[in-house]
């Protein structure tokens, strides 16, 4: 990748697309829907209450921020917090599939999503603060 500043922002928008789309299809799926409508979610072992809701959206505001702080954060305290994030984001998720039994979308969603943290994490670690573009920018 040639600029991580461009790269790593346009993944957390692939993985905060996925994220909702994900939710989208569980409006449609069935059993969540029979689940909600009785007052808990999948395998009622989760009660959708407004904390419920709440931790929901402070986990949907970490890749949502990190588009924004990759972007204007210092190269080291980018890298990190996105090392962190994306390794905060990757045990969430895996834990996400032990509440109730997940449909077949959920778990292939999970696996890109996985994929794709995975993805940020080593590409963060790996980033030197060096873009390609400067080095040859400075050469010529």
């Amino acid at each position: 990748m040639k600029d991580m500043r461009i790269a790593l922002p346009a993944l957390w928008i692939f993985m905060v697309l996925n994220y909702l789309y994900c939710d989208v299809l569980s409006l449609f799926d069935p059993a969540v829907l029979r689940d909600v409508m009785a007052g808990h979610a999948s395998g009622g072992t989760v009660q959708i209450t407004p904390e419920f809701l709440l931790a929901s959206s402070v986990l949907m505001e970490i890749p949502m921020a990190m588009i924004l702080l990759t972007r204007v954060l210092g190269h080291t305290l980018s890298r990190w917090a996105n090392v962190a994030s994306a390794a905060f984001m990757i045990v969430v998720q895996i834990a996400s599939l032990f509440v109730g039994t997940p449909a077949s979308y959920y778990v292939f969603f999970t696996v890109v999503e996985v994929g794709t943290l995975v993805l940020i994490a080593a590409l963060a670690l790996r980033w030197t603060g060096v873009e390609r573009g400067a080095v040859a920018a400075v050469a010529a």
